[in-house]
């Protein structure tokens, strides 16, 4: 994702939501075990993740919801998944 498209998020995200706010993030990423623990691990204990793996099992869906406290706070965690190979930003 370019910075472009993050500071068009972070614009939107501003207009829309007061802090503290539960953030709903989703991902598309291979279905292997090391991409699965690296965006796992970027949220808290309190976060809830869902999982849904795809028909032919070759990628998985992650589903975060986790409460954030500032716009930048989402943005951060946007551009460390943008940063791990194969991870698909929605």
């Amino acid at each position: 994702m370019s910075e472009d498209k993050f500071s068009e998020l972070k614009k939107k995200l501003e207009e829309t939501l007061t802090y503290p706010s539960v953030y709903m993030f989703k991902f598309i990423l291979p279905a292997d075990n090391r991409t699965i623990a690296l965006v796992e691990n970027m949220f808290g204990e309190e976060a809830e993740i869902y999982t849904k793996e795809s028909n032919k099992g070759k990628y998985i869906s992650i589903t975060v919801k986790e409460v954030m406290m500032t716009t930048d706070e989402i943005i951060a965690i946007y551009k460390k998944a943008a940063d791990i190979p194969g991870v698909m930003l929605f």
